[in-house]
């Protein structure tokens, strides 16, 4: 753990070291990186039995959790949206 938050704050750095330069392929090597981790992380999943046995009760409590955030989420900026408007009306009627 320790080791991965160092790698960050290392990270956080040298990007604030070299902030003004630019670095013209670095999204083409962070999105290639991203996949091989992906990758590793299917083989990771793949490999461990325990992981397997209990997919379909981790993939129906993701879905649940899934739903939960995105009716949440439409609710709130439902919400967000009245009250915006509500005040919107009230500042043209003055």
């Amino acid at each position: 753990m320790f080791i991965a938050i160092g790698f960050m704050v290392l990270g956080g750095i040298l990007g604030y070291l070299f902030r003004k330069r630019e670095f013209r392929n670095i999204s083409k090597i962070i999105t290639l990186l991203i996949w091989i981790l992906l990758f590793i992380l299917g083989l990771e999943v793949g490999g461990n039995p325990e992981i397997l046995s209990g997919l379909t009760n981790i993939g129906m409590e993701a879905l649940m959790i899934t739903l939960a955030a995105v009716l949440g989420s439409a609710m709130a900026a439902l919400l967000l949206w009245k009250h915006i408007n509500k005040k919107r009306k009230g500042f043209h009627e003055k």
